[in-house]
């Protein structure tokens, strides 16, 4: 069912936990299967001024699939600069794992929407410009966090609490 690499991942997450000084934070979940994922990223200006991903987590309530997803892209986006970041799809994600049942392909969605909306946030923060494919984008992540957080907000409203712990 799950590839080596998904098992890996899996086992021995990657970049696993909250980022104590992080620029922006991606939260995103599903409202089918109810995994939840947050995003952690912290960006920095490099020698050639360009912004870049120099540290990245996560915290992800889900599946075998989920957590192995959140690993996938938290490696695939660590070092890269914003534009790189944004570029990177689900299929990427998926396909860096040696492919998800089709079942489980929505995870790898999920992971490309936490990094996609760590990055909204960023940008918005810092009062730029938000791209049009990554506004169009944080639409539907909105929308379906809102589906979310009405039909589990007590949930939702105990992972806010155990967050601010830590």
């Amino acid at each position: 069912m799950y590839t080596e690499k998904v098992i890996e991942h899996f086992r021995h997450p990657h970049n696993q936990g909250k980022l104590p000084d992080y620029s922006a934070v991606g939260k995103v979940g599903n409202i089918v299967c109810g995994d939840v994922m947050w995003l952690y990223i912290k960006v920095d200006v490099d020698e050639q001024g360009r912004e870049v991903i120099s540290d990245i987590s996560w915290e992800t309530f889900g599946c075998t699939a989920a957590i192995a997803t959140s690993s996938m892209v938290s490696d695939l986006a660590k070092g890269k600069t914003i534009e790189e970041a944004i570029a990177i799809t689900n299929k990427d994600v998926a396909d860096e794992l040696g492919g998800l049942p089709p079942v489980k392909l929505h995870c790898s969605a999920l992971a490309a929407d936490a990094l996609n909306e760590a990055i909204y946030n960023y940008l918005t923060a810092a009062g730029r410009e938000i791209p049009a494919a990554l506004e169009r984008r944080h639409a539907h992540i909105a929308d379906e966090m809102e589906r979310l957080e009405r039909r589990y907000a007590a949930f939702l409203e105990s992972q806010e609490e155990a967050h601010k712990g830590g």
